[in-house]
C-alpha cells in the first residue's frame, strides 16, 4: 500500500520565478526504504520537509496516508544531520520531548523511552546530558527521539553525513537492524552513493536544479556485496546519472 503520494509537486521560493524542484511524482510503498540522491543543491533536503508539510509545495499535492497524529503517536518524524539535542535537557528527556506536545502522561514517556533508548542502545546513557555523548550517541538520541512517536513515516536527512567513516558504518548497520525490526517506511536522503546501495530497497536520483526524478531504480536482493559485479554496475550507473548535467 502506498503510504506518500508525491504528484507533479514543485516549489518555488520566488513565487514561480525560479523553482528548486518541479514535476516531482513519485509513491513510496508502506514498508520501503527509499534512498534519495542527487547533485549538490538539488533540493535533496527541500523535498523531504515538503513530505513531511514544514513547506507546502507550490505546484502539485503531496499526500500522506498515514494520520498526522494517532492515538499518542505521529505520522511522520524526521531525523537531522545535526541531532539537535536540547543541552539542558538529559538523554531520555530530548527523547520524551516528542510525547510531551502529544499529551502521554509521564509515566507512559518514560517507559516509550527506555523501550527506543534500548532499541538504538543507549539504555545506559539514559541520565547523561547530551554533551556527554560522542557525535555516534548523539545521533542514535536523535534517531531515539524520533521514533517514540511511532510514526509510519521517517524521514531522515543525511543523518550520518557529519560522522567519521567507522561509527558512520556501525550507525548503518544498526539503523538496517531497527528498520528490519520496526518495518517503518523510510525516505533517507543522502550524498553518498555507496550508502544508498548499502541501504535502500530503492533509490531516487535527483537532476539538477530544477530538479526533477532522473531515475528510479530498486535494488537487488539483501544481503548485498558491494565489491560483486552487479552493485559495481549500480555504483557507476549512480554516479553517472548525479553527475550529467
Amino acid at each position: 500500500m502506498s503510504l506518500v503520494h508525491i504528484e507533479d509537486a514543485g516549489l518555488s521560493h520566488d513565487g514561480g520565478e525560479s523553482f528548486v524542484f518541479r514535476h516531482v511524482t513519485l509513491a513510496l510503498e508502506s514498508g520501503q526504504f527509499v534512498a534519495v540522491l542527487g547533485p549538490s543543491g538539488a533540493g535533496k533536503s527541500t523535498l523531504l520537509r515538503v513530505v513531511m508539510g514544514l513547506v507546502p509545495p507550490t505546484e502539485g499535492r503531496v499526500t500522506l496516508t498515514a494520520p498526522a497524529h494517532r492515538d499518542g503517536t505521529r505520522g511522520t518524524a524526521l531525523v537531522f544531520q545535526d541531532a539537535r539535542l536540547m543541552p539542558w535537557r538529559s538523554v531520555r528527556k530530548n527523547v520524551e520531548l516528542g510525547l510531551e506536545g502529544l499529551g502521554i502522561p509521564a509515566p507512559e514517556r518514560h517507559a516509550r523511552a527506555e523501550r527506543v533508548l534500548k532499541l538504538v542502545g543507549l539504555t545506559a546513557e539514559a541520565g547523561r546530558w547530551p554533551r556527554q555523548l560522542s557525535g555516534g550517541q548523539r545521533q542514535r538520541a536523535g534517531v531515539a527521539r524520533a521514533l517514540v512517536t511511532d510514526p509510519e513515516l521517517l524521514l531522515m536527512d543525511e543523518p550520518f553525513g557529519a560522522l567519521d567513516a567507522i561509527t558512520r558504518a556501525g550507525l548503518q548497520q544498526e539503523l538496517l537492524e531497527i528498520w528490519r525490526e520496526t518495518r517503518k517506511t523510510v525516505l533517507f536522503v543522502t550524498h553518498d552513493v555507496e550508502e544508498a546501495i548499502l541501504m535502500a530497497d530503492r533509490i531516487v536520483v535527483l537532476s539538477g536544479r530544477p530538479a526533477a526524478v532522473r531515475a528510479d531504480i530498486m535494488v537487488g536482493a539483501r544481503p548485498r556485496d558491494p565489491s560483486s559485479a552487479e552493485m559495481r554496475a549500480l555504483t557507476s550507473e549512480l554516479r553517472r546519472l548525479i553527475a550529467e548535467p
